[in-house]
């Protein structure tokens, strides 16, 4: 057998409160970026996969939307998301931020941090309903002593629906491989799924958005960055190699296009520059991105608005 012989394959799904960590575990199982980081919570809005190689086995991660009490359309269409990713998964880690769980113990909590546990509280209670049992997967263990960590762990291994639990950093690493090795174990025998150079199961046109809009959410602040959507609209390969790509920004209001545009275009050119930058970087080759911005108030209640990026309207 060769080095790169797969021998098992299967999928991996990774549940878990919003801002757990989902995206970084996910970009640091599969050694390079295919999901959006950001400090803001909500940030992935859909199924990512990332193909991630581990010996002999081709793990195929789906980052999903953090689970959340949704309210509105978009939300209930990404939470619907996350729990139709783990459906058909062969493993699931359940990523919780235990830096949350560390404080509420301590009475030191703040009120997103208590979010953050009725938001894991709500996933336990899914998966008795569903009878999955998943990995249990303690993130941002590099924040605090570790024996801090001991009664929470008693705590969640109590509810009766996890197989094992990992402490983990996925930021830096810490104990990330072997969360890897247990995941490779539960992979069924099997060819590869996707080649091996293949990274991420994911239209360039689209990633190529999701870059532009990591680049938004780390600029914006206040509720901007969850009324604003990036679409690539056309995508140009040229003659000497580089690509041409045209993005619109649609926002929800005319005060909303000023603050991405900022003052005399200052906001928007940076933003290009920051996308243009990782892209060309991305696929190895110039890239020539063009960005415009319109203004559609009713563009989070359009069919169109979800089936582009994989999620369900009628929600």
């Amino acid at each position: 057998m060769t080095e790169t012989e797969i021998t098992r394959a299967g999928f991996a799904a990774i549940i878990g409160a919003p801002n757990a960590g989902k995206s970084t575990l996910t970009n640091r199982l599969v050694g390079a970026k295919v999901a959006i980081v950001t400090h803001k919570v909500q940030t992935t809005r859909f199924p990512v996969r990332g193909v991630a190689q581990v010996g002999d086995a081709q793990i195929v991660l789906v980052d999903t939307p953090g689970i959340f009490v949704a309210k509105r359309r978009l939300d209930r269409a990404m939470v619907k998301a996350a729990w139709s990713g783990a459906a058909d998964a062969d493993a699931i880690v359940h990523l919780v931020d235990s830096s949350a769980w560390v404080a509420d113990k301590a009475g030191t909590a703040t009120g997103a941090q208590k979010m953050s546990i009725a938001d894991d509280r709500r996933v336990i209670d899914q998966l008795k309903l569903t009878e999955k049992r998943a990995f249990l997967a303690l993130n941002k263990i590099d924040l605090f002593p570790h024996d801090q960590v001991l009664p929470v762990m008693a705590e969640l291994d109590a509810t009766g629906v996890y197989d094992q639990i990992f402490m983990i950093s996925a930021e830096n690493g810490d104990g990330v491989d072997r969360l890897a090795a247990a995941l490779v174990e539960r992979m069924p025998a099997g060819t590869a799924l996707y080649p091996p150079d293949q990274t991420a199961d994911l239209p360039m046109r689209l990633l190529a958005a999701e870059v532009t809009r990591e680049k938004l959410l780390l600029r914006m602040h206040q509720e901007l960055p969850y009324q604003l959507m990036v679409e690539t609209e056309s995508w140009e390969e040229k003659k000497d190699g580089s690509v041409r790509v045209q993005q619109v920004i649609v926002v929800g209001r005319d005060g909303h296009k000023a603050m991405v545009l900022g003052k005399n275009g200052a906001s928007i050119k940076e933003i290009g520059r920051l996308a243009r930058k990782e892209l060309t970087e991305m696929l190895d080759r110039p890239v020539h991105l063009f960005l415009f911005v319109k203004v559609d108030e009713k563009w989070q209640e359009r069919r169109d608005s979800y089936s582009g990026i994989g999620l369900e309207f009628d929600v």
